[in-house]
């Protein structure tokens, strides 16, 4: 899982979707699945999902199954066209991993 986080992380970069300053607090603390009424997803990916799941996979905890990232991606990021079907099939694989299907 580590190893698809910072893929994640590297694709995030690339399309240049990965920011330096941090949501406020309020942003953060929304009970919206995916931040969605406060954060745009990648901002999500980068402040929520990619922390919370490092913390869990470098403790060997249980990954929550049942992300739906690539769905999710799907629609949020279909303003990259093309672009984004890199950061799909990562999301896909995070899926995957999260359901224990790899």
């Amino acid at each position: 899982m580590l190893t698809a986080l910072g893929d994640l992380e590297l694709k995030l970069r690339a399309e240049e979707l990965w920011l330096a300053k941090s949501p406020s607090d309020s942003q953060l603390s929304s009970i919206q699945p995916f931040c969605v009424d406060t954060l745009a997803f990648e901002q999500w990916l980068q402040w929520v999902f990619i922390p919370r799941m490092q913390l869990l996979a470098s403790k060997q905890l249980p990954l929550p199954g049942g992300c739906h990232l690539q769905p999710m991606g799907e629609q949020s990021l279909a303003h990259l066209s093309q672009r984004q079907s890199e950061l799909l099939e990562v999301l896909g694989r995070i899926d995957r991993l999260a359901f224990g299907l790899v």
